[in-house]
Parts: structure tokens; sequence; C-alpha cells
């Protein structure tokens, strides 16, 4: 579905995937689930940067700004006082006016992929394949609960236990903790 964007940002990010310290920038995306009979689930998740953690998700049964919205009320929540850079694509969430209302309000500064270019947030397309390739394809789910629980537990899994070769061999949450 193509819609005209209520409003753009300049790709600030600029594919500049490390940050210096937390909360600093953060990137985000949806991606879709199929469970059931053919009905769909959506995920809407906030990366930071610096760690590689997963601060915020929601999954809903719809891609709708409500999903965006309360990933990044989550993310605020979880971070307070937190004023990132929050980079996305060009989603019809992201461009709207009311989306870049809430970023103005909590200061935040937006980033946005050029069109056409998915390696612009590659940090959060990476999660996304990973998450789908660890948990999601080796699995049906035939009900949203269990979807849900699945994806809940992988990300507590992710943050906390999977240790990643570019955090030093750790976790993003033992990355962080010891970058306090």
């Amino acid at each position: 579905m193509r819609s005209t964007p209520q409003q753009v940002a300049e790709n600030l990010l600029n594919r500049n995937f490390q940050a210096d310290a937390s909360n600093e920038k953060w990137v985000t995306d949806v991606t879709e689930f199929k469970y059931g009979n053919g009905q769909k689930a959506y995920l809407s998740a906030i990366l930071d940067l610096h760690d590689k953690s997963i601060v915020a998700y929601v999954l809903g049964k719809s891609n709708n700004n409500s999903l965006v919205f309360q990933t990044l009320k989550k993310a605020l929540k979880a971070a307070p006082g937190s004023t990132p850079m929050l980079h996305s694509d060009r989603g019809f969430q992201y461009t709207s006016l009311a989306f870049k209302k809430l970023l103005d309000e909590n200061k935040i500064t937006q980033s946005m992929s050029r069109v056409g270019r998915c390696i612009d947030n590659g940090p959060m397309e990476s999660f996304w394949g990973t998450l789908k390739c660890e948990r999601y394809y080796l699995h049906t789910y035939d009900t949203f609960e269990e979807l849900k629980r699945a994806i809940e537990d992988y990300i507590h899994f992710y943050n906390y236990e999977r240790l990643q070769v570019k955090l030093s061999g750790l976790s993003p949450m033992e990355f962080r903790t010891k970058a306090a």
C-alpha cells in the first residue's frame, strides 16, 4: 500500500550504526508474522545501537499507528529522560504528523532511511532475521498467544543471554551494565 507521506526526515543516521552510549541512537521497524490459519501479527520494536538491546516492543494484530506509538511510549518509559536519535524507514506510521508530534514532545531527533534502501536500517533488519531464524521459522504457532509467548521469551533471551561477538562476547544487557 503506497501513500503520500505527511512528513519525512533526513537520513541523519547515514549508516553510522555505532553509538558511544546507551539511548543515544535507536532504530525501529515493524515486521510481520503468520500464525494459525493464515492470520497475521505485527511486531514493532526499538533497538539501541550502543548495546544492540531491544529497548521496547509491542506485538499486535494490526500494523497501525497505535502499534508504533505504544512502542515508542514503552521505550521512553524504559529509558526516562532519554532524547535519542530515532531512525526508521518511511513507513506510514513514521511519516505521520502525529508521530512527528510525539517525537517533538519528547525532544527526539528523527532520522529516516532513503526510499528503497533497507540497508539504511541494517541493524533492525538484522535483528528481524535473527529472531525469525532462531525462533520463528523453527516452529508453527497455532494461536496469537503462542506466538506472543515465543517472541517474549526470545527477546528476553536475546537481551540477557544471547552472546554477541560485536559486544566482546557479552549479551546486550551485560554490555550495557559493564558500560555504565
